[in-house]
């Protein structure tokens, strides 16, 4: 980790995020230490008696309760009750990696890079969703990285740049970079939210047409590709970049995007999923258990499972659990082939005498949504069976909270719930029907 970019990324992001950095991400003051709460004030078990909606286990996951255009965090909605919390990734560790890793290829290959020997090693970018926390940190993480970020009133502006072929733009900056006594001016010459017609942000198919278009305007001036995530990167690659010989970045880690390395696809982010997904599960169970919440998690359970703080860490004051980030590369991909598979040091069976079955009511924001329902879901399936919890998996559009909480009609049916929204600000649609 670079020292210095990791302090110039952390300041520019001060304002959007502050007290925990945004939709998912981590707070620059964010501590060490794990809940101490005792059984008896975690429990929401009864006996004989029956739980209110209002104060049964609730984790978000994946989208964090923030204002979308401050990245203020919703601690009405993370307070919700005595046993809700938000389990995500730190967001600015892995935007900081991204961008690193972009530029330790860009140095690594500094005498092949710039194709048609111009000077000006230039990028594409991908952006997911111009308002999503995770999305403006990936983006100002890359600009960061590499010179090309430009200081506005609330940080590294992230804004999409359009086209800039010509380096005029006023969002980005023309960067530098030198290597072996050679200086390389490395641009941004385009970059766009991929939202599709219907409204959905993240869009694979709307980014195969951007790069297709790019690649028609701006031909062999590109030099890299850069996706906010793999779904986007792999369809950008697979439509171009791949024939075209141009290394392709995104984020998530996804099985198709790792094994593709091996084909030329320059690398991609680990977000420990498979540790998001356990915390996800976990929290909700050891709150129905009435037991330490850091069960399970710091301190080993009966069964052995327990996390190393080198995986995750805990905000007390957001009441948030993070993942760390891996970079995936040429280097290590081979370890990274197999997205679904558990957490070797939490996959231990929990014993049903003490961790009896419950239900659960789960939300997938976009049943679409590569990372979500292709890795993300797969593993909580199969925690589900290590932790006897029965689940019910709910799938949306990706484009209305109603599609999703029009299925929460029957909050009493469960025991604990865990939901990804479409939009952050969009929390008080969800414990509204709760309080009822």
């Amino acid at each position: 980790m670079k020292k210095a970019l990791a302090l110039t990324l952390a300041a520019a992001m001060a304002l959007s995020l502050a007290a925990c950095g945004g939709g998912t991400s981590s707070s620059a003051a964010a501590t060490e230490s794990t809940s101490t709460e005792t059984s008896e004030a975690a429990s929401t078990a009864t006996e004989g008696g029956t739980v209110a909606n209002k104060d049964k286990p609730l984790v978000w996951f994946n989208r964090q309760p923030s204002n979308s255009t401050t990245g203020a965090l919703d601690m009405e909605a993370l307070s919700f009750n005595d046993h809700t919390y938000y389990v995500g990734f730190d967001a600015n560790q892995g935007a900081e990696l991204q961008g690193t890793m972009v530029l330790d290829y860009i140095k690594a290959h500094a005498d092949t890079i710039d194709k048609n020997g111009d000077g000006i090693i230039g990028y594409v970018l991908a952006i997911g969703d111009i308002g999503h926390n995770d999305s403006i940190a990936r983006t100002r993480g890359v600009r960061a990285a590499l010179g090309t970020a430009v200081e506005g009133d609330n940080g590294i502006v992230s804004d999409p740049v359009g086209t800039n072929a010509d380096g005029s733009a006023t969002v980005v900056k023309d960067g530098t970079i030198e290597v072996d006594g050679k200086t390389f001016t490395v641009r941004e010459l385009a970059s766009q939210e991929m939202k599709n017609s219907a409204g959905a942000t993240w869009d694979a198919g709307t980014a195969s047409n951007a790069i297709s278009a790019w690649a028609s305007s701006l031909g062999d001036t590109i030099d890299i590709v850069v996706s906010n995530n793999d779904g986007m990167g792999m369809a950008m690659f697979n439509s171009w970049s791949q024939e075209a010989g141009v290394p392709t970045f995104g984020y998530d880690a996804n099985a198709d995007a790792v094994a593709a390395i091996a084909d030329g696809y320059g690398g991609t982010i680990s977000q420990h999923a498979d540790v998001q997904a356990y915390l996800t599960l976990r929290l909700l169970r050891n709150a129905l258990d009435g037991v330490d919440i850091d069960t399970g998690i710091g301190t080993a359970d009966a069964a052995g499972n327990v996390l190393s703080d080198d995986v995750y860490y805990y905000d007390e004051a957001s009441r948030s659990y993070y993942a760390l980030n891996v970079a995936v590369t040429a280097d290590n991909y081979t370890e990274f082939t197999d997205s679904t598979k558990t957490y070797e040091p939490v996959s231990a069976q929990l014993d049903a005498a003490t961790s009896p079955e419950k239900t659960v009511w789960l939300d997938i924001y976009n049943a679409a949504d590569n990372f979500l329902s292709a890795t993300y879901q797969p593993l909580l399936e199969k925690y589900d069976d290590l932790m006897n919890l029965k689940v019910d998996y709910i799938g949306g559009d990706g484009q209305t909270e109603a599609n999703i909480t029009n299925r929460l009609g029957n909050p009493s049916a469960y025991d604990a719930f865990a939901i990804n929204m479409v939009k952050t600000d969009n929390a008080a649609s969800y414990t509204s029907l709760l309080s009822q």
